[in-house]
């Protein structure tokens, strides 16, 4: 067992793991799990900047990681930044922060690597199970983007296209300032457009419709899991492997577009930070699985954060 830590920077949350990865069996054992909201993609869509008080949320964030890391121990960490900080214009004052505080530079890598690290995550331990066929369609809903794999064993085809849960709901629901509580029709409308057409430029590189098993990863998807299964809270060994069928998936979208703030803030597994921007991110899992005619989405809890602990495993081979 090598024991590594892994940290993925997204639009909307930084997220933690530590685990003993064996490369030889494919296991990987966590010891520490966890999630921040950081909004860390704040404004970036309007402003091309990461706001001042977004950077501070995201370094005190690292500056906890910074000490659970110490504590148990990691030989190794990779630190993983993706859309909010490839888009940005002072991304070099966030790279200096992590620096500083992890004593690593962060990869701000692109949007195909991205994939590939999801597909590694969410698949390794699907590979020979009979119930679910190949090729798998891995489908990671960030906050800024969402990134499609195609792939049996291995990824055949990937491409990152700028829909996410904050992007969409920054530029489509937000009047004057607030989110509208709920959005107008003419806003569903437009937003849904933006997402037909994120999947029209996805479909010009990977073959979605040769997708067999619909994989699902990232808070949306698992949010909308756990809405599904009526959990009391937030499970995710119930969570992870769930499968929730496309009548579900629509049942559950319309409703987060037609509910108020409250109504959503009192789901006993909506996370606080997920409040606002969950009914984009449902509203782009249902456009997929209408596109590709999916019957049901596989939910995974393990995605880009478990396939950067087996590279930086890899690594230290």
């Amino acid at each position: 067992m090598t024991r590594v830590a892994a940290i993925d920077c997204g639009t909307n949350s930084i997220r933690l793991l530590v685990a003993d990865v064996d490369l030889q069996t494919g296991d990987l054992v966590d010891l520490d799990r966890r999630m921040t909201i950081v909004r860390l993609g704040q404004g970036v869509d309007r402003t091309g900047r990461l706001a001042p008080e977004a950077l501070e949320r995201t370094f005190a964030a690292c500056r906890d990681y910074a000490a659970i890391i110490k504590e148990h121990g990691a030989e190794r960490l990779r630190f993983v930044a993706t859309s909010a900080s490839r888009d940005a214009e002072n991304r070099d004052e966030f790279v200096r922060g992590v620096m500083d505080i992890l004593g690593v530079e962060p990869e701000v890598v692109t949007g195909d690597q991205e994939a590939e690290f999801s597909f590694t995550g969410a698949t390794k331990e699907l590979v020979g199970r009979e119930d679910l066929h190949r090729p798998y369609l891995v489908v990671d809903i960030g906050g800024g983007s969402t990134e499609f794999v195609v792939g049996e064993e291995h990824v055949r085809a990937a491409r990152s296209v700028d829909v996410g849960c904050v992007r969409m709901t920054e530029r489509h629901l937000v009047r004057d300032g607030v989110v509208s509580d709920p959005p107008a029709e003419e806003q569903i409308a437009a937003m849904r457009a933006d997402i037909e057409a994120a999947l029209d430029l996805a479909e010009e590189t990977v073959p979605l419709r040769e997708a067999r098993t619909l994989v699902g990863l990232a808070g949306s998807v698992t949010t909308v899991s756990a809405i599904a299964q009526d959990l009391p809270e937030y499970d995710s060994a119930r969570i992870h492997h769930s499968r929730i069928s496309h009548d579900r998936v629509r049942e559950i979208t319309d409703w987060l577009l037609r509910s108020t703030h409250a109504e959503r803030a009192a789901v006993p597994s909506m996370h606080p930070g997920r409040v606002d921007v969950i009914a984009a991110g449902a509203l782009v899992l249902l456009a997929i699985m209408e596109r590709i005619g999916a019957e049901e989405v596989v939910v995974s809890e393990h995605d880009i954060l478990d396939g950067i602990a087996f590279k930086v495993a890899e690594a230290a081979r």
